[in-house]
């Protein structure tokens, strides 16, 4: 097309052929971390445009501090929550534990913010800056599984933390959106309270 042109004006272009973006390619093990505030739609039907924005700005700056404070990497944006890598599941988890610690003392009853956590470990497809695959995928479904203020995470992320520390309940067998397999989900029990 451009040689055509060219041609139409009497002009000689010169251009390289344009490079092949790059493949995906693996990202090697991560733990994967979804947060996503409680009932973001209503709130924002509730509270206005500028209040909810407000709040979602409050969320991304506990969950950004956190992150920076637990070697965590933030991916993206979700519009009512972050998606962030660990290299560490232990590290994951304690950015997990505190941001639902920072959202506890938070005190506004008129307009609370609660979040609920999902994690999963896996080796996700890194491309263009972000993370794909089922690794990705599986988090996103076992954060939406949890309630408010809740920290699931699956097997595989306790069993990697095996000796860290961490109180886990077991929640059971959730059928999960879009996986035709069960999957056992466990409760980071982070309250200090007993």
């Amino acid at each position: 097309a451009l040689d055509a042109v060219g041609e139409f004006l009497g002009v000689r272009f010169t251009y390289e052929a344009s490079a092949e973006p790059p493949l995906a390619r693996q990202a090697g093990a991560l733990t994967i971390l979804f947060t996503d505030m409680e009932a973001s739609t209503p709130m924002t039907q509730r509270l206005g445009d500028a209040r909810a924005q407000t709040l979602v700005r409050e969320h991304n700056t506990i969950v950004r501090e956190a992150l920076g404070n637990h070697l965590g990497n933030e991916i993206k944006h979700t519009g009512d929550g972050i998606m962030a890598s660990f290299e560490s599941p232990s590290h994951a988890i304690e950015c997990a534990i505190s941001i639902q610690r920072a959202m506890a003392v938070r005190s506004d009853d008129a307009a609370p913010l609660r979040v609920r956590i999902g994690l999963h470990a896996g080796e996700p497809v890194a491309e263009e800056q972000d993370l794909f695959g089922t690794a990705v995928q599986l988090a996103k479904r076992v954060c939406d599984a949890g309630n408010p203020c809740d920290i699931l995470v699956t097997n595989v992320v306790r069993e990697l933390c095996a000796g860290k520390g961490f109180l886990f309940s077991d929640r059971g067998i959730a059928d999960l959106k879009g996986f035709d397999e069960p999957v056992r989900l466990y409760e980071v029990r982070w309250r200090s309270d007993p």
